[in-house]
């Protein structure tokens, strides 16, 4: 088995029950963790300081945007191809926000997409709020087991550089951490650091908000046959992440606010790559693709049809 199939096995292992489900040692440190980030968070405006403040403003936003390029848009979708160096660099980056490893994060995201608001959603809105937030990264039993491992990240786990930090994304931001002190004490930590603090709290519901309040609240404009709906405070604090359905209607697409005034900085971050030559074979919807998925273009169908049995009706009377 190896070491490391020794440790999951452990890790995976039931070892308490309540709340009505069993609860692994994964379960148990997950919640554990969450739990110390919002306890120190109380801790910030005790411990502030301008430097730490920007310092938490500038690691937000990389290990944001490492989420939503490279995590999401670049590994998760393929809407675009980078130079092998930036890739990792960008995934590293991600990979410092906490949210697991690529081939993890990948893998859990295209399930999302396969079984998109059904009971064999990941993250599933039908089983509530709560659960589609941050619920379902509580219960790993299920979010590792239930489709029989990390089967649709072959792409990923054949690279070394990705096999790598999955068994060590932990270690990154231990060793952040540790940096963060050496450099500004503990109120680098408090509002600085990517597991514990202000930072850590402000990326991981904006992510986890893309999963919930994207699936329950906003507007659609595209007919994707889901809840995804477009939520435009969670564009602009999301880098672009909330305009959702947008997203769902053109999975393969780089650019996710697809109006003008949809603003969609990871799409800018993307334009500016490719602007460099860094970025290529950067894919967007065609006019034809955008035509058939329009909302109104399904719902002027449903009146027409509805029209026409009103007709037959009036004409078998």
């Amino acid at each position: 088995m190896g070491l490391v199939g020794i440790w999951a096995a452990i890790l995976m292992t039931p070892c308490a029950y309540f709340w009505r489900r069993k609860w692994n040692l994964l379960d148990l440190v997950t919640a554990a963790m969450f739990t110390s980030i919002h306890v120190l968070c109380l801790f910030a405006p005790f411990h502030f300081n301008w430097p730490a403040f920007y310092l938490a403003l500038a690691l937000a936003f990389a290990t944001t945007l490492g989420v939503t390029l490279c995590y999401h848009r670049n590994l998760a979708h393929r809407s675009f191809r980078l130079p092998k160096f930036l890739e990792y660099l960008f995934s590293y980056m991600a990979v410092l926000s906490a949210q697991g490893s690529p081939i993890e994060w990948v893998s859990t995201h295209r399930y999302h997409h396969q079984y998109t608001d059904t009971e064999n959603d990941v993250h599933s809105p039908l089983k509530g709020f709560w659960f589609s937030h941050m619920g379902w990264i509580l219960d790993s039993n299920k979010r590792f087991r239930k489709y029989g491992g990390l089967k649709n990240v072959e792409d990923l786990k054949m690279q070394p550089f990705y096999r790598f930090l999955h068994h060590t994304f932990l270690l990154h931001s231990f060793i952040l951490g540790r940096i963060l002190y050496a450099l500004g004490g503990f109120p680098f930590i408090v509002w600085g650091m990517d597991r514990m603090g202000v930072r850590m709290l402000v990326v991981f519901h904006g992510t986890m908000l893309v999963n919930s309040a994207c699936h329950t609240w906003g507007y659609q404009a595209w007919n994707t046959g889901d809840l995804s709906k477009n939520l435009w405070w969670l564009g602009v604090l999301g880098l672009g992440e909330g305009w959702h359905n947008n997203h769902h209607a053109f999975e393969y697409s780089a650019r996710q606010g697809l109006e003008w005034w949809q603003i969609d900085v990871t799409w800018y971050a993307i334009k500016f790559l490719e602007a460099l030559g860094l970025a290529k074979d950067v894919k967007l919807p065609s006019e034809a693709h955008k035509k058939r998925k329009a909302l109104e273009t399904r719902t002027t169908m449903v009146s027409h049809e509805i029209s026409h049995e009103d007709e037959l009706v009036c004409l078998i009377c």
